[in-house]
Parts: C-alpha cells; sequence; structure tokens
C-alpha cells in the first residue's frame, strides 16, 4: 500500500490499514517508561533488602561486641581479686603488715587503669550533638526516629558545655565504669550485713553507751565542723577565682555528712592479728558500724533540707528541724524494719522444720537478709541500716535455731561475700581514678578536706572521751583516744555516697577529693597502725580463749544451741556475766559494773521472754514472768538502781 493510497482512502479507513508494529510506534515511549520505573523499583526493593540486612548484620556485631567488652571488664575484675588473694597471702606467710589487702587492691586498680586509660585506643567516633530547644527538662528515656527506625537512649547525666567535646570514646573505659546502684544494691548488703552478723556483742555491749556517744554525737560533730571549714574553703576559692561553678552551703554539709563515715577495716584487721585491747577493738568497729548508718542518715537529711522562699540554699529554722525529724524517722523506720525481719526470720526458723534441710534453712536465711535492704530502700528508708540491724537481730535470735550446718554455712557465706564485695569496692577505687570521666581536681579544696578532717576527727574524739570518762569505771586512756584518732579512716561508705550523685560541679569535686582522702588514709594511716601501737604503748597479744576452751576448763554449765559470741546465761541471784573464781569473776565484775542500769534491764527482758518466744534457748516463761514483774516495779518505784537479780548498785 502506498503513501497516496491512505489518503484517498480517509483517516479511519487508513489507520485501520496501518500495520501493526506501525500502530505501537506511538504506544512505545509510554511502554519504556513503565518498564523503567518497574526495575527501577524492583532495583530499588533489592538495594533496601540489602541495606536493611546489612544493618541488622551490624547490629549483632555490635551487640557481639559488647557482649565481648562486658565479658572482658568482668573478667579484669576477678583477675585483679585473684591476684589480690594470691598477694595476701605471700603477706600473711612472709607476715608483712604495712599494707593491707584494701591497699593491694587499690594499687591493682591504680595500675590496670592506667593501662585502660593509656593503652587502649579509642573504639568508637564521635557522638554527634542534638539540640532540643523545645524541651525543658531532661528524659530519663528517649525514643530517636532515625529514618522511619526508633532507637531507644537512656540517660547517663548531665554534661557541661565545655566538656562536651571530651565525651569518653573509649568503649572499653566506658564498660568499666559501673553504675552506682550496683554498689549500693549488691556490693553493700553483705558487707553491712556481715558486721552486724560477726558483732563481738560481750565486748560491744559492755561499751555501748561510749560506742553510741561517737556514732551518733560524734558523727554530727564532725558532719558540721567539717561542712563549716569546708564552706570557708569554698569562699576562699572563689575569691581567688579557682570555684568554676556553684558550691552552696548544703553541699558542704553533705560532703561533711559522707566524710565522716569510717571504715577502720586497715586498722581492725591489724588489731586482730595482733590480739590488741579488746575494749579499744570494740570501740573502734562499734563506732565504725554505727557510724555509716548515721553518715548515710544524715546525708539524706541533708539532702531532703528545703527552705521556703526563692533562695533554697539559706538558712531556715522549719526546714532544719524537718530534716532533723526525717533523720529520726528514717532512722528509727530503718532501725524497726531491720529488727522486725530478723524476728520473722527466728520465728520462722523456731516453729517449722527447715533444720532438717540446711540447704533451704541456709537459703531462706540469706534471702530474707539480703531482701531486707531493697525493703527499706523501696519503702523509703535506708537499707544500709535495716541491714545492720538485721545482721545484728539474725545473729541474736536466728542463730540458735539454725542447724549446725547452717550456722557454720550463714557465718562462711557472709564473710566471703564481705571479702570479695570489699575488694571489689577497693579495686574500683583504684580503677576509678582514671576511668572516671567526671573528676574536678581543686588542690585548695583537697587540702583544705584533709586538714578539716583532722580538726573534725579531734573535736569529737577528745570532749567526747573527757565527758565519757566521768562516767566511767574504766577511763579511755590518752593512749586509746590517741589511736582512736589515728585510725579514723574512709573507706567503701565514704566512696559509695560519693559516686551515688556526681550530676554537679560541688558534687564531683566532692567524689575526686572522697578518692584521694581514702587512698591516703589507707595507705598511709592504715601502713602506720603497727609502729603507732608501740608507740602508745597499747597492749598487743591479748588473746583470749575460745570459747570451747572457756567451757572446758572454767564454765560450770553446758551451753547447748547457743552463739559462741553469746554471753553465757545469767544465774538467778545476779547479773554475773561469767562464772568462776579468781581473774574470771573480777572480769565478770566490770562487765556487771560498767554495763548501764537500762540495758542490764532490757537484757533481763529479753533473756526471760524475748528468747523463749524466738528461740530455742532460754528458761520457761512461767518461771521468770513473775521476778521480772516485781524488778520492773522496783526500778521504776525506788530512786536506786537494781541489777536482774533484785541487787542494789
Amino acid at each position: 500500500m502506498e503513501p497516496g493510497d491512505a489518503a484517498r482512502l480517509g483517516p479511519g479507513r487508513a489507520a485501520r490499514a496501518l500495520p501493526p508494529r506501525l500502530l505501537l510506534l506511538p504506544l512505545l515511549p509510554l511502554l519504556l517508561g513503565r518498564g523503567l520505573r518497574a526495575a527501577a523499583a524492583a532495583s530499588s526493593g533489592a538495594a533496601a533488602e540489602d541495606s536493611s540486612a546489612m544493618e541488622e548484620l551490624a547490629t549483632e556485631k555490635e551487640a557481639e561486641e559488647s557482649h565481648r567488652q562486658d565479658s572482658v571488664s568482668l573478667l579484669t575484675f576477678i583477675l585483679l581479686l585473684t591476684l589480690t588473694i594470691l598477694t595476701i597471702w605471700l603477706f600473711k606467710h612472709r607476715r608483712v603488715r604495712f599494707l593491707h589487702e584494701t591497699g593491694l587492691a587499690m594499687i591493682y586498680g591504680l595500675i590496670v587503669g592506667v593501662i585502660l586509660r593509656y593503652g587502649t585506643p579509642a573504639t568508637s567516633g564521635h557522638d554527634k550533638s542534638l539540640s532540643c530547644t523545645q524541651e525543658d527538662r531532661a528524659f530519663s528515656t528517649l525514643l530517636v526516629n532515625v529514618s522511619g527506625k526508633f532507637f531507644e537512649y537512656t540517660l547517663k547525666g548531665e554534661i557541661s558545655p565545655g566538656k562536651i567535646n571530651s565525651v569518653e570514646q573509649n568503649d572499653m573505659l566506658r564498660k568499666v565504669t559501673f553504675d552506682p546502684e550496683v554498689f549500693f544494691n549488691i556490693l553493700l548488703p553483705p558487707i553491712i550485713f556481715h558486721a552486724g552478723y560477726s558483732l563481738k556483742k560481750r565486748h560491744f555491749f559492755r561499751n555501748l553507751g561510749s560506742i553510741l556517744a561517737y556514732a551518733f554525737l560524734g558523727t554530727a560533730v564532725s558532719c558540721f565542723i567539717i561542712g563549716n571549714l569546708m564552706y570557708g574553703v569554698v569562699k576562699l576559692m572563689k575569691i581567688v577565682g579557682q570555684l568554676s561553678d556553684k558550691f552552696y552551703y548544703t553541699d558542704c554539709l553533705f560532703f561533711g555528712a559522707i566524710i565522716s563515715a569510717t571504715d577502720p577495716v586497715t586498722v581492725l584487721a591489724i588489731f586482730n592479728e595482733l590480739h590488741a585491747d579488746v575494749d579499744l577493738y570494740a570501740l573502734l568497729f562499734g563506732e565504725s558500724v554505727l557510724n555509716d548508718a548515721v553518715a548515710i542518715v544524715l546525708s539524706s537529711s541533708i539532702v531532703a533540707y528545703q527552705p521556703a522562699g526563692l533562695n533554697t540554699h539559706a538558712f531556715d529554722a522549719a526546714a532544719f528541724f524537718k530534716s532533723v525529724g526525717i533523720f529520726l524517722g528514717i532512722f528509727s523506720g530503718s532501725f524497726t524494719m531491720g529488727a522486725v525481719t530478723g524476728v520473722v526470720t527466728a520465728l520462722i526458723s523456731k516453729f517449722t522444720k527447715l533444720h532438717c534441710f540446711p540447704l533451704l534453712e541456709t537459703a531462706l536465711f540469706f534471702l530474707m537478709s539480703w531482701s531486707t535492704f531493697l525493703l527499706a530502700e523501696a519503702c523509703g528508708f535506708t537499707g544500709v541500716v535495716a541491714v545492720l540491724f538485721c545482721g545484728i537481730t539474725q545473729a541474736h535470735y536466728t542463730y540458735n535455731n539454725l542447724s549446725v550446718e547452717s550456722r557454720s554455712r550463714t557465718k562462711q557465706l557472709f564473710e566471703v561475700l564481705h571479702f570479695l564485695a570489699e575488694n571489689f569496692i577497693f579495686s574500683y577505687m583504684g580503677l576509678a581514678l582514671f576511668t572516671f570521666q567526671k573528676h574536678v581536681f581543686s588542690p585548695v579544696f583537697i587540702i583544705g578536706a584533709f586538714v578539716a578532717i583532722f580538726l573534725g576527727r579531734a573535736a569529737h574524739i577528745y570532749p567526747l572521751s573527757f565527758f565519757l570518762n566521768l562516767g566511767r569505771r574504766h577511763k579511755i586512756g590518752w593512749n586509746f583516744q590517741h589511736m582512736m584518732m589515728f585510725s579514723g579512716l574512709r573507706g567503701a561508705m565514704a566512696f559509695a555516697l560519693a559516686i551515688r550523685d556526681t550530676a554537679s560541679y560541688a558534687r564531683q569535686m566532692m567524689f575526686t577529693t572522697t578518692l584521694l582522702i581514702v587512698f591516703f588514709t589507707v595507705w598511709i594511716i592504715g601502713g602506720g597502725t603497727t609502729p603507732m601501737l608501740s608507740w602508745l604503748n597499747i597492749r598487743v597479744g591479748v588473746e583470749e580463749l575460745s570459747e570451747e576452751d572457756q567451757n572446758e576448763h572454767r564454765w560450770r554449765y553446758i551451753r547447748v544451741g547457743v552463739d559462741p559470741d553469746q554471753d553465757p546465761p545469767p544465774n538467778n541471784d545476779s547479773f554475773q556475766v561469767l562464772q568462776g573464781d579468781g581473774p574470771d569473776s573480777a572480769r565478770g565484775n566490770r562487765t556487771k559494773q560498767e554495763s548501764a542500769w537500762l540495758f542490764r534491764l532490757w537484757y533481763s527482758f529479753d533473756h526471760n521472754y524475748l528468747k523463749p518466744i524466738l528461740t530455742h534457748s532460754g528458761p520457761p516463761l512461767t518461771t521468770t514472768l513473775p521476778a521480772w514483774c516485781g524488778l520492773l516495779a522496783r526500778c521504776l518505784t525506788s530512786p536506786q538502781v537494781y541489777d536482774v537479780g533484785g541487787e542494789e548498785l
């Protein structure tokens, strides 16, 4: 068909007369476009799938790397503890006393910290800073939309604008920096519980009045003296231009509270090895045990101090008395919770036959004791106080109901946990000097803190000892006072309180200073304990016979199911702690004379009524109720003071 024929046929007939391939020519661009778009869509889908697969693979690799770093960080601390244990054995074998095991742990922690800080390269890139100008507060959890995928981020703390570019980029250093709650919820409970559970009650209660005075009045005096002196140091720093941020008076008082927590673990360990005077040991140990509890409640009360008005850091009498009320409420509530938990455990162990299954008995004892700490914290009280008095109550009541195997297990279990937790904390102290990201070193503040601690310790040891000696038959000698002054080491509790909050500039400076104070007191003062004992002419080698030897050679009765550290029961005539003749009788009379009448009254009530209810030991209630009621009536109606047997003192 010629082109001219198409013109003669007309447009409609010409279109029908065209070949099929010519009819497809106008549709070719449309078909090609659709094909290209389909091919592009298919290729983009495949690319998206490949990209998603690559992202998932990268995420899995990051998770695997994070798991490996977690394992390495925990392995580092386990190796530190292993090395510390081996060195402790070597020191004990060679009778080396100039450095305690906690000092060794700190040295090894320092070495590992230097290696991690300067020997490991940065493993992550710089983080990107995003601005949220519309928000006026920080969020604990943040969901970020990145290209349609949501990622969750958690709050770690505030960073000052000047340090925004110096955020730690080493993932390994981030891994070995633990959450402060790990110290409070996992490491502190076994340390504090062991202190209460292993308390030598005979010597503790013999010096109970002095211990309470040092722990409560002494800690309060030390806190306020250190706080006021440090406030003067802060004012001096502000004048000379060394204070770059806010530092309030309440911050100084808070520092005084946390640094007043003594931990003479080195001194007490040397006392135990050398068998130093038992009364001096009891005074130092009792003060340190209760002092930790007072310090943590006192610091919580200072944090709760909130005056009315615009100036929230000025003195307000109403806020002050409110803080005092908070202190009393927290301490009494924590004490009650710990004692009640111990009593409940004693009742369970007495009225069930768990002693037939020592494993279950030990497990229940462990869980009830540990849960006391967490229960107190969950209720707004202080777990340290609760678990301390829970340990004392468990040792006094529950221990008598346990089977022989469970007694040995519980003693050894908490002793091992205490040893490992304490050395772990001291190892972490050495590590934290180089791995912690928010250190604030201020020479003026550090020197002022050392001077304030010395003066605060002296201001409560010597005056309180003077007043206590006015009422004590056996005076606290000058050599004892000097040794107590020298033994004011700082340790795990001060560190745990300081690291719990490092968000502000003031708290960061406190943490750094506390760390250096712990180093100095453990290494220098702890190492000088043995020479100081010799210089002060304090008796050593005063080793009392074991309870088994005492029972075999001196006691005239057989004790069954009683704590080895517990005093022998009194007879029906008087409050006689020890029965026998000669020196033993004199020692019994000394305990009788030095015990406060309120404590003697409590001892009688406890022995005659509480122990028969809570334990398998003690006389029946029917034989002791009339005698105790008569004694109580005489004590309340007469101005004279009577002992348990009714003898006038």
